[in-house]
């Protein structure tokens, strides 16, 4: 693999994750700090948002959250890429790596933002397991992907977002690797976040969130005072830099610089 970013080189920073607003929830001020910093951004949901309604049908709900993940995209400045299956059917299928990677493949990105490995529900952690397959496949000319695209050999770094609640499935506390400090872009973070309107009245109904809005921010203020520097942050795990590039290969740091901080 080559061609690391720096010198010219094209900047591109693409998050996949599971529904409409998991982004905005978890990532969307870094996003917006990698805006800043010239990347190029791409924003896609595997799942379409379909079962995040306790008032609307199936179809409605995701034609609304659809708009409403293409307005929150809008609001990261990011492209929107369709999703690609219905929520709770994000299963660690062929069929799925083979749809993913052919988006990986022409977006492909030199940051790639997923899920953490860990997370409080299996449409999360299978569309973390996705992503990164995807990835790791983009550089394999014999594997098939639908519809069909050329491999890609640039270097790429996969980072792992914090799982909701900073604790995996058995209640375990996850530590980040990285901080990003986005207090500067909180306000922006909780436009692009306040986008998703619909999730307000099914979060409350279904998990017990009764201000998403207020939720997001807590999450990121807790990150905050994990790092011990910043007011307000979202925390990153790089994932193994086997299969993507060389070991020091961390384009997220070198783009943000002092926003970053390490554990």
């Amino acid at each position: 693999m080559s061609g690391a970013v720096g010198g010219g080189c094209r900047r591109v920073a693409m998050a996949i994750v599971a529904h409409p607003d998991d982004i905005e929830f978890v990532m969307g001020g870094t996003l917006l700090l990698l805006g800043q910093a010239g990347y190029e951004l791409h924003y896609m949901t595997v799942g379409n948002g379909c079962y995040g309604s306790v008032t609307m049908s199936k179809q409605e709900t995701i034609r609304v959250r659809t708009e409403e993940a293409r307005r929150g995209a809008a609001a990261l400045g990011a492209i929107y890429h369709e999703p690609i299956v219905d929520d709770l059917y994000i299963f660690y299928t062929q069929e799925l790596i083979m749809k993913l990677g052919s988006v990986v493949r022409q977006v492909n990105p030199q940051i790639l933002l997923v899920h953490s490995p860990e997370d409080y529900m299996e449409d999360h952690t299978n569309a973390c397991r996705l992503a990164v397959t995807a990835a790791f496949c983009r550089n394999v000319p014999l594997f098939p992907v639908d519809p069909p695209a050329p491999a890609v050999y640039d270097d790429m770094a996969v980072y792992h977002a914090m799982p909701i609640e900073l604790v995996d499935q058995l209640r375990n506390p996850i530590v980040p690797d990285l901080f990003v400090d986005v207090s500067a872009v909180m306000d922006r973070a909780r436009e692009a976040l306040a986008c998703h309107k619909s999730q307000k009245e099914w979060l409350d109904a279904s998990q017990g969130i009764g201000s998403y809005l207020q939720a997001r921010d807590e999450l990121a203020r807790r990150v905050g005072r994990m790092s011990g520097r910043f007011e307000y942050a979202e925390g990153w795990r790089r994932h193994s830099w086997r299969g993507f590039g060389p070991e020091e290969f961390d384009p997220l740091s070198e783009a943000l610089g002092e926003l970053v901080a390490r554990r």
